[in-house]
């Protein structure tokens, strides 16, 4: 026994060293390669070659294509495209691409330069696009068969009753081969981006589910992919959303963005996420009073945008270490009454400071918001990746479960300087009018923030962080913005209006008698008194708003 005891140890020894030189071999070559001097080159070229030679089991994809690029720096052709030529096989990066990816990425044009014209570069792309459009067949394949539904007609269904209950509980829903699918989703006509959906281990589509979009961080230094993988989605940082979804049967959502497309710093990708739900409710079972956003970083700025600008599909909203601000407009934050927020931030946080949030947190307490905030300290901005984070999504899921949207309110509250986000809930197409006088109970909420943490050091091994002294608003508020306070009960609506124009209340039969009477006051004057049968366009509307916000 105690000689397996030792065969064992010295095994597991061995492969343990191994990992250490190959690792240390690499990393020094990468670290001779940014002195971009020609020598060194030659160094870290030598140091490759040793660690693939040595430890051929080791290599990884991206090490082998950084090996390629620099021996085509040095000329060394033959090499080169030894060691693109592996990336044929079928080894994957650490996130699941295909080494491939790396010889049609367009970044390999600037990259392998001095292999252009080498008769063997043609060869090897036209073998790398073969791949990729084998790929892609497969892509189109499960795509298609993941939006695959059963066949409703409604044509010729003239009784508004019938067709308003065949519209809540006639699902077309069909059962999955897979639990997870990469979606394509085109932004527009020339940019095509995707997102990532995993699904409950036994999906059943008699059975709806709740859904968690998870927005990532990181807009202004991400790219948009055409596919995503397992590895790159489900574990890392994500780890504990896809552990906590799988054991609450919660589907989860990755959807993709860029600078140019996302759900922080620009209103050209705000419609991404609506979208993406929109088009994954057409053929999977979602709980319309259980869809969620989280978010770390940028996604929670992004989670906390839509609270502001566009909440109505959504149930809950969760951030790690966010910033909560609307970088492309106001912020309007009384918007929260009509849904919640809960913040686990950190107190070493560069991206925003604890003294920041306490007051963020008084400014909601003050006017009875549905807000939380878990602090934890000792933790920089990049929490998720801690193993101590875990307590935290335990929280998260524990408030998603038991919480629900309440889908007709009997109060809204919603302000907004954009016409594009004039809607919540039932008060729908409502238009500024920014000319006008702001009604004197239109008051702005603000605070000042006078101290910011930032990094004492520019080493990058150093974490130390020093408090800095700052002026500037928690808030802008960049153009003039409108505001509708609405309630409704036994068939009577109150609106209280401020620089609105118009608007339009999209009445369901849930939420009023309809052979009663239905009474609209705005700002204290009767504008509409008719009984609900009398309403010749309510069923157009209550249909159409069903069918845009929940089918």
């Amino acid at each position: 026994m105690k000689h397996y005891l030792i065969w064992l140890f010295f095994c597991c020894s061995t492969v343990v060293m191994a990992q250490e030189s190959y690792t240390k071999w690499i990393k020094q070559a990468e670290d001779l390669v940014e002195k971009e001097e020609e020598t060194s080159r030659k160094e870290a070229l030598l140091l490759y070659q040793k660690a693939f030679t040595q430890f051929p089991d080791r290599i990884a994809v991206d090490d082998l294509y950084e090996g390629a690029v620099l021996a085509s720096t040095l000329q060394e052709n033959d090499l080169a495209f030894t060691y693109l030529n592996q990336l044929l096989g079928e080894k994957k990066d650490g996130n699941g691409f295909p080494g491939w990816m790396n010889i049609v990425h367009e970044d390999a044009i600037e990259e392998c330069k001095n292999l252009l014209t080498d008769p063997r570069w043609k060869v090897l792309v036209a073998e790398a696009t073969k791949r990729k459009k084998q790929l892609n067949l497969i892509l189109q394949k499960e795509e298609k068969a993941f939006f695959q539904t059963k066949k409703q007609d409604f044509n010729g269904i003239t009784d508004g009753k019938k067709l308003y209950e065949m519209l809540k509980y006639d699902t077309p829903y069909l059962p999955k081969d897979q639990r997870d699918y990469s979606i394509g989703f085109q932004i527009n006509d020339t940019t095509k981006t995707s997102y990532y959906i995993h699904l409950p281990k036994n999906y059943n589509p008699a059975k709806s589910y709740p859904l968690l979009f998870f927005l990532h961080g990181g807009v202004r230094y991400s790219s948009l992919l055409e596919f995503q993988t397992a590895e790159m989605t489900l574990g890392g940082w994500n780890r504990f959303y896809t552990k906590y979804a799988d054991e609450h049967e919660v589907i989860l959502v990755f959807p993709r963005a860029n600078k140019q497309f996302n759900w922080m710093t620009s209103d050209a990708g705000f419609f991404m996420i609506p979208s993406i739900l929109k088009n994954i409710k057409e053929t999977i079972h979602i709980d319309d009073d259980k869809v969620f956003l989280a978010g770390h970083s940028n996604g929670a700025t992004g989670v906390f945008s839509y609270l502001m600008k566009q909440a109505t599909p959504f149930a809950g909203f969760y951030g790690f270490n966010t910033h909560p601000k609307v970088y492309t407009g106001g912020t309007f934050v009384a918007n929260i009454k009509n849904r919640n927020f809960i913040s686990f931030s950190t107190d070493q946080d560069y991206y925003y400071p604890p003294n920041a949030n306490d007051d963020l947190t008084a400014l909601m307490q003050g006017m009875g918001a549905d807000y939380k905030e878990y602090r934890y300290k000792g933790f920089p901005h990049w929490f998720p990746e801690f193993d101590e984070s875990e307590p935290a999504y335990q929280l998260l899921f524990a408030d998603l479960m038991q919480r629900k949207r309440e889908p007709f309110p009997s109060s809204l509250t919603w302000e907004f300087d954009d016409e594009a986000n004039g809607s919540v809930d039932w008060l729908q197409e409502i238009k500024l009018d920014t000319l006008a006088s702001k009604a004197d109970w239109q008051s702005t909420l603000n605070f000042k923030i006078t101290k910011w943490l930032e990094y004492a050091s520019d080493d990058d091994d150093d974490d130390t962080m020093e408090e800095v002294v700052v002026d500037e608003d928690a808030f802008d508020f960049p153009r003039a913005s409108g505001k509708v306070v609405a309630q409704y009960k036994d068939n009577v609506f109150h609106l209280t209006t401020s620089r609105i124009q118009s608007l339009a209340i999209a009445i369901s039969p849930e939420m009023v008698n309809m052979k009663k009477r239905i009474k609209v006051y705005v700002n204290g004057q009767l504008y509409f008194n008719k009984k609900g049968s009398e309403c010749f366009f309510a069923f157009e509307i209550v249909c159409s708003f069903l069918k845009e916000n929940y089918y």
